[in-house]
């Protein structure tokens, strides 16, 4: 099979095109997808770099987002079937354990991702769990389908379960232009908050606001803690969506309003921040870790698609062969979306 991927670890030029053999039949309960189209994420440039103590086989294919066509079934899989298109939960769960039984299957004692801790989607072809697939909404393109999994699933959990916001409340996403923060925008307009945003390029300022954010903020040129205490009468926002990490927590928490919400799912620019106690519990904060999300709130999600009221934001399609390139323009912080391969 044609595949993207890296034989040792590094940096960009680690990443090679060529022909590996073809993914194993599938086992019981797993499906064999043939790609179409896949999209890239934040995870796939660290595993490319490497992630201490998540070694992966080698040579190892990236990709965690992946739409397709079911080429075959593993002995017990009747829930799809050869020929349907689906789309993939990027997210793998055991099942069995304590946290998948409550539902909780992100906080699976082995969850791992596709393309992570096994071979991913940036292939023609990948195996995966039966239940990790549904059905590709028909209003999409397969480009579009491969653009919204990881992503939206991330930030709906966020939004939806962890924060559980209300309409009429006010959210600040700082660092407008990633897959996540744009999943966010998008999901916040449609249940009806009022969004700050901020970014660095007066360019993915603009975009922003043509979805829908109320305000933008050039957080290279003024201290965005600042002015969202300006423009909300020193109120503060409900709740701030921060996945930057090191250079944007201290003032992420500044920008909370008493009782607000603070939501993170990844740091971009590291994970160690400086950090204000005084305010988290002076002002009772509330801190909310998330990752990825459940089965119910991937079909909850999946529902957006389907009934078309929402459609992911894709910013660049290359072709598999050149996913090096599409690395490097993720890497360089260049997109606004999602940047794609053509697999097919």
């Amino acid at each position: 099979m044609k595949a993207a991927f890296f034989r040792e670890h590094g940096g960009p030029d680690r990443v090679e095109f060529g022909d590996l053999p073809d993914s194993p039949a599938p086992g019981p309960g797993r499906i064999r997808v043939r790609i179409k189209a896949a999209a890239l994420n934040h995870l796939d440039l660290f595993v490319r770099k490497g992630i201490p103590g998540i070694p992966v086989p080698l040579p190892h294919v990236m990709g965690s987002d992946g739409t397709g066509v079911i080429e075959s079934v593993g002995p017990g899989v009747t829930r799809v079937k050869p020929g349907d298109d689906v789309v993939l939960n990027p997210g793998i769960n055991c099942g069995e354990c304590e946290f998948c039984l409550s539902g909780e299957h992100s906080l699976c004692v082995t969850f791992h991702l596709l393309g992570e801790h096994v071979a991913g989607t940036f292939a023609d072809l990948v195996v995966a769990p039966a239940m990790n697939a549904y059905p590709k909404p028909a209003g999409l393109s397969w480009e579009e389908s491969a653009a919204f999994p990881l992503t939206f699933l991330t930030a709906w959990r966020m939004l939806v379960t962890k924060a559980r916001v209300k309409p009429g409340e006010s959210l600040l996403i700082v660092g407008i232009g990633g897959g996540v923060a744009v999943a966010a925008l998008q999901i916040a307009k449609l249940l009806g908050l009022a969004v700050f945003v901020t970014s660095g390029s007066p360019e993915k300022l603009d975009r922003a606001k043509a979805l829908g954010a109320n305000v933008g903020i050039d957080h290279g040129k003024t201290d965005f803690s600042a002015e969202i205490r300006r423009l909300t009468g020193k109120r503060g926002v409900d709740v701030v969506l921060d996945s930057v990490g090191k250079a944007t927590w201290r003032q992420s928490i500044a920008s909370a309003a008493k009782g607000g919400r603070l939501l993170t799912c990844g740091a971009t620019t590291g994970p160690d921040p400086q950090t204000d106690l005084g305010r988290i519990f002076w002002n009772q904060l509330t801190v909310y870790g998330s990752t990825m999300g459940t089965h119910a709130e991937f079909a909850g999600m999946l529902k957006l698609f389907r009934d078309g009221k929402v459609k992911p934001v894709v910013d660049a399609v290359f072709p598999l062969s050149d996913a090096g390139e599409a690395l490097r323009r993720l890497e360089e912080k260049r997109q606004f979306g999602k940047i794609v391969l053509r697999v097919d």
